[in-house]
């Protein structure tokens, strides 16, 4: 296998949990609310995860626990926003600072572990296909590394264009974020069509954090998230909300994130090259800004 096509399998793989999170995010924006707590949905459903897998046996099972877990938290989570009229910034960096205590509480008085879970018997995700298509030139290696759920992601950036364009629900949702007196004055509910968006991000959210524990670890870890919920933040909104262009982000910032693997056994100090990722988020968004301030100034 070429180093080419071990990087590029690499990126496919550590793309899948932004992208997921980030098509959850972006879904999240066409309603008008901004998921600044994906990272906690994230987190959540990468510790349900280990759980249902090591209890059960089955990674399916584990999936969807983790998408119903990060549904049920989405759900309450836009309940605050839309019901109790909370500011969505502020909830959403509450709830994550929330529920990393919480997953911090039950590692240290259920588990008696502290940052780390490793739990037994615990079930990865298949690859899709068999490991003799490795052989195949360049793609070979990232169809062999492909897994449902980085399928199901790729095949949501797929849909995802149609179904906000040519669906009721879609057209309704964006509705809802861009036009919510139009939603009302048809005998809508607006924030019932908000409290969709975001229980689909908190899904969405949930399949990443499964993917991240699933993937090739099979463990918990605190800080496994590492700030992916604020990257694929940032990768929607980078790219206006256009499914295709954030993929692309995300796919950029997986990159960003197999390259640094490959610049540690260089030599390079790994704290160092760790921020590799984030100073590009922090100059994406400048860019961004400049941009769009250029255009309003023309």
């Amino acid at each position: 296998m070429t180093l080419a096509a071990q990087i590029l399998a690499t990126t496919i793989i550590l793309t899948t949990p932004i992208l997921l999170a980030a098509i959850g995010g972006l879904v999240n924006r066409q309603g008008g609310i901004v998921n600044i707590a994906l990272e906690a949905k994230m987190i959540a459903g990468a510790f349900i995860a280990i759980v249902v897998s090591s209890a059960t046996g089955s990674w399916l099972l584990a999936v969807f626990a983790s998408a119903a877990l990060g549904g049920a938290i989405g759900y309450v989570f836009s309940l605050t926003i839309t019901r109790a009229n909370a500011n969505m910034i502020i909830a959403g960096l509450g709830l994550n600072i929330l529920v990393a205590g919480l997953l911090g509480f039950l590692l240290s008085r259920v588990y008696g572990t502290s940052g780390t879970l490793r739990l037994p018997d615990v079930h990865l995700l298949p690859k899709i296909f068999p490991e003799s298509v490795s052989d195949v030139p360049l793609i070979g290696p990232v169809l062999a590394a492909l897994d449902p759920l980085t399928l199901f992601a790729w095949l949501a950036v797929a849909a995802l264009p149609f179904l906000l364009a040519n669906t009721r629900l879609g057209l309704r949702l964006r509705a809802a974020g861009n036009a919510p007196q139009v939603v009302r004055s048809v005998g809508l509910r607006e924030k019932s069509i908000q409290d969709f968006g975001t229980t689909f991000a908190g899904i969405f959210s949930g399949l990443a954090g499964a993917h991240l524990s699933l993937a090739s670890i099979g463990l918990f870890n605190e800080g496994l998230s590492a700030g992916r919920g604020f990257i694929a933040l940032a990768a929607f909104y980078f790219a206006r909300n256009r499914p295709v262009g954030t993929a692309l982000v995300c796919l950029f910032f997986g990159f960003l994130d197999a390259s640094q693997i490959r610049l540690q056994t260089a030599g390079l100090p790994p704290k160092l090259i760790g921020t590799l990722p984030y100073l590009m988020v922090i100059l994406g968004l400048c860019l961004a800004a400049w941009n769009t301030k250029r255009k309003l100034q023309a």
